[in-house]
């Protein structure tokens, strides 16, 4: 009841002011337990594509939204759960995905849609990257639900990370088919198996989204871009503290210089 009517709170207004275009609806089925596999390039990609489905999606979210203190903690938990997001303790890095898992297999047990991205966190750039082989690949291969590849378009461009203010423009949705790993069920525990279920995953948001693929974990390159922005900075600090020890070393000189001429000049001075 509660999601209902956050939905039609927020997903009513937010398709009237974004207008986002959708294609592959029909591969959402009308009943029935499914995974949606999406790429993660906005905060906002959690409330875009519940927006345009008819049916309920419950996705993961870090537990600090529904256990902050406060009013603003209250009012922020309770959006939360209105818009169908779970809690996960990401205090962990194991612990976190465990729960992540155990949670995505009661979603779908339930008949339900489980939202998830393997990509783990938000692309830093606008770029697709690996997918992380844990929470995706055994949550479908444990249940044996089908696993739907969603492409969000353009929603980094509406809330890029960091900025609270929306810019208004349409943003995409492409839902691809649904994919069958029941071949590998009950291999959920095998490495290989999980990373081959991934990959197939990810291959095919890359192909319905166009982005650019990079083999490489979002947080490693997240890490990746924060230790060059820390380099960047340090090298500019390093060359405006060199400019300014040449600006002091060339001010040094100059004095020397004129002392230099001075002196000799009251030298001449007493020579006459």
């Amino acid at each position: 009841m509660f999601y209902g009517t956050m939905k039609v709170a927020i997903g009513g207004p937010l398709k009237l002011a974004f207008r986002p275009w959708v294609e592959g609806l029909e591969n959402i089925p009308a009943e029935g337990p499914a995974i949606l596999a999406s790429n993660h390039l906005s905060f906002s990609d959690s409330f875009f594509l519940p927006a345009v489905l008819d049916r309920k999606v419950t996705f993961i979210a870090k537990a600090e939204y529904f256990t902050t203190p406060g009013v603003k903690g209250r009012l922020t938990a309770a959006f939360f759960k209105g818009v169908g997001q779970l809690p996960v303790d990401r205090s962990g890095t194991r612990g976190a995905g465990e729960a992540a898992v155990k949670s995505g297999i009661e979603v779908v047990e339930r008949g339900e849609l489980f939202g998830i991205y393997p990509e783990g966190t938000r692309s830093p750039d606008g770029r697709l990257y690996r997918g992380k082989p844990g929470g995706l690949a055994r949550v479908a291969l444990a249940t044996g639900a089908p696993v739907i590849p969603v492409a969000m378009i353009d929603t980094e461009k509406i809330q890029p990370p960091g900025k609270v203010v929306p810019k208004l423009m349409r943003p995409g949705i492409r839902i691809g088919k649904p994919l069958d790993f029941s071949r590998y069920q009950g291999m959920e525990h095998d490495r290989f198996v999980l990373r081959a279920v991934t990959d197939e995953v990810m291959y095919e948001i890359m192909k319905l989204s166009g982005q650019e693929y990079v083999d490489i974990y979002a947080t490693v390159a997240k890490r990746q871009i924060a230790e060059a922005a820390k380099a960047e900075k340090e090298a500019e600090k390093a060359e405006k503290e060199a400019e300014k020890a040449a600006e002091k070393a060339e001010k040094e000189a100059r004095a020397a210089l004129e002392r230099a001429e001075k002196e000799q000049a009251e030298k001449e001075n007493q020579a006459e």
